[in-house]
């Protein structure tokens, strides 16, 4: 319930409807209406979020088909000739349609001006669209329903009330889109989404008519969001995705790879823009779910991809539409659909394969399915062309599928299964049993790489290596992790470095010293847990004689150091953890001090950043972290004179 009582609060600032120097969405103020409404919403979206957690995880094996969503445009107009005024030509929607494709597939003329610090995040939603070829009854259509609404404009009220209702077409079937005039109080509007989990008869977007259009071929006289962003922008919350500064300052728009923003952003914001929330941040104003024109913006992050993915995987609240018939023109009926051939697999990595097949005459779309050879479980799918990408694989397993023809409303026969094998599952590890440091294990090579596995929870993996006088400057990298690894540097008993990314990140530590001994110790083990008994992790130890600069390379003059610049023996105590209401820590104080504690996610944003005066026999700190969505964070306390880190899971 927390979440919704995030979203309340964020109604409190409201969305204002006024002129279009701003861009005025009105979704989050019609989601407002919808709770007050249908109480039993706030549930159903509880239930939307706790399902998208479970997709973000990525745990389970899974297709990443392009998903293909039937779009219908209802254009509502009071009597005039297509082409005039509200009633938009079909070329303009057709312009709107192409606009929107590019934008979701990252194939947009100007993605090339995303910034560098946002290129690695920048995605492709593997979700197009396309114009209905098929009425819910079956009839033959071009997607683009014209309704004379009797009226020149419309306001919210009437759209929800009559409009919408009346002229809907079945929304597991359809992305529903209504092209209007706003009036009344609703003028100065561009558009609205509805969020999955409403109310079936009013499901879909709205956007103003003269907001229709394409970069390339835009609304006449529309000016700065005549370029069809607005759709993209509120087909974006249709899929679940909050606006980028969360509706709130500073907010939180549930997604870990977008920066905190202070508010929105409007018109065309120089680069870089920098957010006076807690640690300055970037703002990412080129975002579709940003405020700025049109022409300013044209990303989404692999985050948002995830999240809106998530409503359309199997259990989604949008996942009928990957079913939908509604891209396909009416057939014949009472013809036969063939039976597939030609399969095969390629690409095959140890985590993935595209599987492949030959097409059959007549065939609007294809269901495959798959699993592990000797599993009775498949993992399933349906996809409109003749392949599909299957990840979440296992080094070194057996893997068949299988794929079945449908031919409009009549499916086939589901093939053969075809086989393949993932590379991999065996580790040249010479260094077992290794659980713990000591003296007596063997010296580890070094300069070369080492293949390695943490096969079970409990197992931990200790290795003992020599510097020497020349080549005494240290780098370890942990890479290719099946799982959630960490690794420590020990010289002795002394704890030197530490490394704790989350997730599949590759770990790095840098240690540039005087010190020479033959009892350096690199410690690796998985995080809460965390274990692989088919995959290897892979372990480089490097020595130079040159000191490693932070970002790994031994070129130009570098300051040795001795004592590390951050020093990540944490010095204090954390629980519960996982925490889910309350957090508290106990700091190793030797005199009174002040101490800053900061919690982040793992794209460096800041969630939470306080500032405590403590006294050495008084050093608990309370922390509320009721709003931090479930996943994983760092800590982060400064005393003075040690600086600590430690991982913080939260459970929803």
């Amino acid at each position: 319930m927390r979440l919704l009582a995030t979203l309340l609060l964020s109604f409190l600032i409201s969305v204002a409807f006024g002129q279009h120097d701003h861009r005025n969405c009105g979704t989050m103020e019609a989601l407002e209406q919808q709770l007050q409404q249908d109480p039993s919403m706030r549930d159903r979206m509880e239930a939307i979020e706790r399902h998208t957690e479970r997709y973000q995880s990525g745990d389970n094996v899974q297709f990443r088909a392009v998903i293909t969503i039937p779009v219908v445009f209802h254009i509502v107009h009071n009597g005039q000739a297509v082409g005039t005024g509200e009633n938009v030509s079909d070329a303009i929607v057709l312009a709107q349609l192409d606009q929107m494709n590019q934008d979701f597939r990252k194939l947009n003329s100007d993605a090339g001006l995303v910034p560098s610090i946002f290129q690695g995040v920048h995605a492709d939603t593997e979700i197009q669209f396309c114009l209905a070829q098929r009425t819910p009854s079956g009839t033959a259509t071009n997607g683009i329903n014209r309704v004379n609404g009797g009226q020149t404009s419309w306001t919210v009220n009437q759209i929800n009330s009559s409009l919408k209702p009346s002229t809907i077409w079945d929304r597991n079937q359809y992305l529903n889109v209504w092209s209007v005039r706003f009036g009344g109080g609703d003028a100065g509007l561009l558009g609205y989404a509805q969020f999955p989990g409403g109310t079936a008869s009013t499901d879909g977007v709205v956007v103003l008519f003269s907001s229709m259009g394409s970069v390339a071929n835009p609304y006449p006289g529309g000016g700065n969001y005549a370029r069809g962003r607005t759709l993209t922008h509120e087909v974006g919350h249709w899929l679940n995705l909050r606006h980028i500064w969360g509706d709130a300052t500073c907010g939180n728009d549930f997604v870990a790879d977008t920066p905190v923003h202070n508010t929105s952003n409007g018109g065309c914001p120089t680069y870089p823009h920098y957010s006076t929330c807690s640690g300055s941040p970037i703002e990412m104003t080129m975002n579709y779910m940003d405020y700025t024109y049109d022409a300013c913006m044209y990303m989404f992050t692999a985050g948002q991809s995830t999240r809106m993915n998530a409503v359309l995987a199997s259990g989604g609240a949008r996942a009928s539409l990957t079913s939908s018939l509604g891209c396909s023109a009416p057939g014949g009926g009472g013809t036969t659909c063939g039976t597939p051939s030609g399969l095969n697999a390629t690409n095959v990595t140890s985590t993935a394969a595209t599987l492949n097949w030959g097409a059959v005459s007549g065939a609007t779309a294809y269901n495959v399915r798959a699993r592990q050879v000797g599993t009775t479980t498949w993992a399933s799918g349906t996809v409109s062309g003749t392949s599909v990408n299957f990840t979440g694989l296992t080094a070194g397993t057996n893997y068949e599928f299988q794929v079945q023809a449908v031919c409009g409303s009549t499916s086939g026969n589901y093939s053969g299964s075809a086989t393949f094998t993932t590379p991999g599952g065996g580790c040249s590890d010479a260094y077992e049993p290794n659980n713990s440091r000591s003296s007596s294990l063997p010296l580890t090579p070094v300069n070369q790489n080492l293949s390695a596995q943490i096969a079970t929870s409990s197992d931990r993996d200790w290795y003992r290596f020599a510097n020497t006088s020349t080549t005494r400057n240290i780098r370890v990298d942990l890479t290719n992790l099946p799982a959630d690894y960490d690794m420590e540097l020990y010289q002795n008993g002394s704890r030197r470095r530490i490394s704790q990314n989350g997730g599949t990140t590759s770990e790095v530590m840098i240690w540039n010293t005087t010190t020479v001994a033959s009892n350096w110790y690199v410690h690796v083990y998985g995080y809460n847990g965390a274990f692989s008994n088919t995959q290897c992790y892979t372990l480089r130890i490097s020595l130079s004689s040159s000191a490693f600069r932070t970002d790994g390379s031994t070129d130009g003059e570098v300051t040795e150091f001795e004592i590390p610049i951050e020093v990540l023996q944490s010095g204090f105590t954390m629980f519960p953890n996982p925490a889910t209401d309350q957090l508290s820590l106990d700091v190793d104080l030797q005199a009174d001090r002040a101490v800053r504690v900061t919690v982040g996610d793992i794209t460096g944003k800041t969630h939470i950043l306080r500032s405590f005066d403590l006294q050495k026999g008084d050093s608990r700190i309370t922390l509320d972290v009721s709003r931090l969505p479930a996943g994983t964070f760092f800590v982060r306390v400064e005393n003075g004179e040690v600086v600590g880190v430690q991982k913080l899971v939260i459970v929803r």
